[in-house]
């Protein structure tokens, strides 16, 4: 069977509600992570796929919808990535479920539903990166997932432990949240090497994706 004509019959079978094993590949993927997305969202990067693996376990992940490129060479010519993590967030909590599942470990299953809290708090308060230098991009939104985060684990009361361990730091991401959004932003306007493509230098990208010395010495201190 041809790849459309399988892509076709899947369709038919997910449209009438039936379970459907499919081996079309990255077709079915690509479908599911990138086009469905990009139609109802405007763009994959927001969405989580979910794939059971048949011995257990599972694949988390979200789509790219072709968009990488050009916010590589954004990043590069202008310091401002506006990728958004939205995706990779949520893939994050059914992941930590499965290890509170699996490992019979319930702080995972705290850092689960807390991350699930403080990605609805990022959606509620509009925290998704801005197309344009200048504008709050990636690095802001990891900032505002981190301070969400922090406060959800600060606030829960099923592990007093975890609790104590992030009340410290969720007050200090609060208090410094407008300097922190100021060196976010006054890293961005300038080109920049990040010495590589596919393969950039690990401490060169890094550095540049942690312009923040307020929350980097936040978060070390963690």
């Amino acid at each position: 069977m041809a790849p459309d004509d399988a892509m076709r019959f899947t369709l038919e079978r997910v449209r009438a509600g039936h379970d459907t094993i499919a081996i079309t590949g990255n077709v079915l993927r690509d479908y599911l992570t990138d086009l469905f997305p990009i139609l109802e969202l405007g763009t994959s990067s927001r969405m989580l796929s979910i794939v059971p693996l048949l011995k257990g376990g599972g694949l988390f992940e979200t789509g790219a919808g072709g968009s990488a490129p050009k916010h590589v060479q954004q990043f590069i010519e202008e310091d401002h990535l506006r990728w958004d993590s939205l995706g990779e967030y949520c893939a994050l909590v059914p992941a930590l479920e499965l290890v509170a599942q699996t490992d019979n470990n319930p702080k995972a299953s705290i850092f689960a539903n807390s991350l699930d809290q403080a990605i609805g708090m990022y959606l509620e308060q509009g925290k998704s990166p801005s197309r344009k230098v200048k504008g709050p991009d990636n690095r802001g939104s990891a900032f505002y997932i981190a301070l969400y985060w922090a406060k959800a684990l600060a606030a829960q009361t099923e592990d007093e432990i975890v609790a104590k361990a992030f009340e410290q730091t969720a007050r200090r991401l609060e208090e410094n949240e407008s300097k922190i959004n100021e060196e976010l932003l006054a890293a961005q306007g300038s080109p920049l090497d990040i010495r590589g493509y596919f393969l950039p230098e690990p401490g060169v990208t890094e550095k540049q994706m942690r312009p923040s010395t307020t929350l980097n010495h936040i978060i070390n201190n963690l």
